[in-house]
């Protein structure tokens, strides 16, 4: 069966506001992509996993670019899915280079302002959300509601 999603996350509260949202495809046998092993198996999911990486380790991102190249040119998703952080805004802007609709939420936990990844996904996302109605406004992200 062809994959037609690419569920991406880090580690964390990522990872599991992921796993919520997936309940809405999971149908649809969605690729995950995580940056820790033992979420998958713990969790039961089909995936590969990706270096986990922010913009203070340099190494470790141009890594990660290139993980996240790999996967998305060969599985080719339709949509990319991501509740943050690095690793997902990577994915998603690898798939727009194949024509996949990107969905971003950021993470419940940023409360004050957007993630430095949520920001980013303003341009690259078809879809951007976030998890706290004060954050969003008439220019994005919207709000529909929390997962946690």
């Amino acid at each position: 069966m062809k994959k037609n999603i690419l569920a991406v996350a880090s580690s964390g509260g990522h990872w599991q506001q992921l796993l919520l949202v997936s309940e809405a495809f999971e149908d649809m046998s969605p690729v995950f992509v995580t940056t820790k092993e033992e979420l998958l198996l713990q969790a039961g999911k089909q995936g590969r996993v990706v270096n986990d990486c922010n913009r203070n380790q340099p190494l470790l991102l141009l890594k990660c670019f290139i993980e996240c190249a790999k996967i998305v040119f060969t599985v080719r998703p339709k949509v990319i899915v991501s509740t943050g952080a690095a690793p997902g805004i990577i994915c998603m802007a690898f798939g727009k280079l194949i024509g996949a609709k990107a969905i971003w939420i950021d993470s419940f936990a940023n409360v004050e302002q957007l993630s430095m990844s949520g920001k980013l996904a303003r341009y690259i996302s078809d879809t951007w959300l976030t998890q706290w109605e004060h954050l969003s406004d008439n220019q994005g992200p919207t709000y529909k509601g929390a997962l946690l």
